[in-house]
């Protein structure tokens, strides 16, 4: 028999290891793979057992010379099967640069609830922001939202010009560092039930539009100061608000859309696709802070900070858009790989099906 139809018959276990793998990379443990062979110690016991021996058929594969396309899947499916039985926690540098700017911003950009999150918070801030500024078709809109006092006040705030001194920008930074986070962890913790999240993700929206459209009419006191202090430190601050309500309400869909998992399973696995998102929010949220508590309120003129706001789009649209677009993926960083048959023809005659590797797009 040739080392081709050996190969062929191996496909079974292959697959079988292909699905273990998936079982441990969205659920940790393997016993939902299968049967019950694949249940606890049993089930690890067997995963080890296709491991080496998808070893051992990738060295007959390698030495033999079989297609291009069997031999990387094989590397493949052996790499995804070693990560899983010898994954440690240890800090390495390049996998996570290739987690933060190669896996991170692909997920954030194939996420719905990302792109729920986002459309819903700017939208209405756009549009609340508009009604807000145009009292003549909406009059009374603006102190219906946010109340005649509280308009007062934030006139009153910025009715002076911004002049702060560098112990009170150290001192703000670190109040907006933990002001921010707290809005941020509340968007997320209420996301499990996903409309409540949904509801303080639309009223911040609709408080701050308001705010910025109130502000921006000629004849509201402390205008020109307003945007002075807004406008550096808005768009990362915004952009996290956002992201904050889009990872809890990952977890709310897998809570309540498992997808035949039990709810324990689908919410370790929307946990898991939340990290990311958390993680950019909270990176925002330091940024924002630190903006808002050194430069916004610096006397600086505002042309400078007009320009650290748009250079501030410019990076997080780049980091979204651009390098979370789908672009077709390396072949040695990608898991989508799948078996499909194909036949070869052996130096004797005899054909056998040996498989190639289709990739995802």
């Amino acid at each position: 028999m040739n080392v081709a139809s050996i190969l062929d018959k191996r496909r079974v276990q292959w697959n079988e290891l292909e699905s273990l793998c998936d079982a441990m990379e969205s659920r940790g443990r393997t016993d939902r793979a299968g049967g019950p062979e694949h249940r606890g110690a049993q089930g690890i016991a067997r995963f080890s057992s296709l491991y080496r021996a998808a070893c051992a058929d990738l060295a007959l594969a390698d030495a033999y010379q079989l297609p291009p396309n069997t031999v990387t899947y094989l590397h493949q499916l052996v790499a995804r099967a070693h990560n899983q039985l010898y994954r440690a926690n240890q800090f390495e540098p390049s996998t996570w640069v290739d987690v933060l700017f190669y896996e991170a911003p692909r997920q954030i950009f194939a996420d719905s609830c990302v792109r729920v999150a986002t459309i819903l918070f700017f939208g209405l801030f756009t549009l609340a922001m508009y009604m807000g500024y145009n009292e003549q078709q909406f009059p009374g809109f603006a102190n219906a939202v946010m109340g005649e006092s509280q308009l007062e006040s934030l006139e009153s705030m910025y009715e002076h010009k911004l002049n702060g001194s560098l112990d009170h920008y150290v001192s703000m930074a670190g109040f907006y560092i933990n002001h921010n986070t707290g809005i941020g962890l509340t968007c997320f913790a209420s996301g499990i039930l996903i409309i409540p999240c949904l509801f303080k993700l639309a009223y911040n929206a609709v408080v701050l539009g308001v705010a910025f459209g109130y502000m921006a009419r000629p004849d509201v006191t402390g205008g020109d100061n307003f945007f002075q202090f807004v406008t550096a430190h808005g768009p990362f601050e915004l952009t996290a608000i956002a992201l904050s309500a889009a990872a809890g309400l990952r977890l709310g869909v897998g809570w309540f859309r498992t997808g035949g998992l039990n709810r324990i399973d689908s919410l370790r696995r929307s946990a898991i696709q939340a990290i990311p998102v958390m993680a950019a929010a909270a990176a925002m949220f330091v940024l924002a802070a630190f903006t808002e508590g050194f430069l916004s309120p610096s006397p600086l003129p505002f042309i400078f900070k007009a320009a650290w706001a748009i250079m501030s789009s410019g990076m997080i649209s780049f980091y979204f858009v651009i390098l979370g677009f789908p672009w077709p993926k390396r072949s040695h960083g990608s898991h989508s790989a799948r078996y499909e048959p194909t036949t070869i023809e052996s130096d004797s005659g005899d054909s056998a099906s040996v498989g190639r590797v289709t990739h995802a797009t």
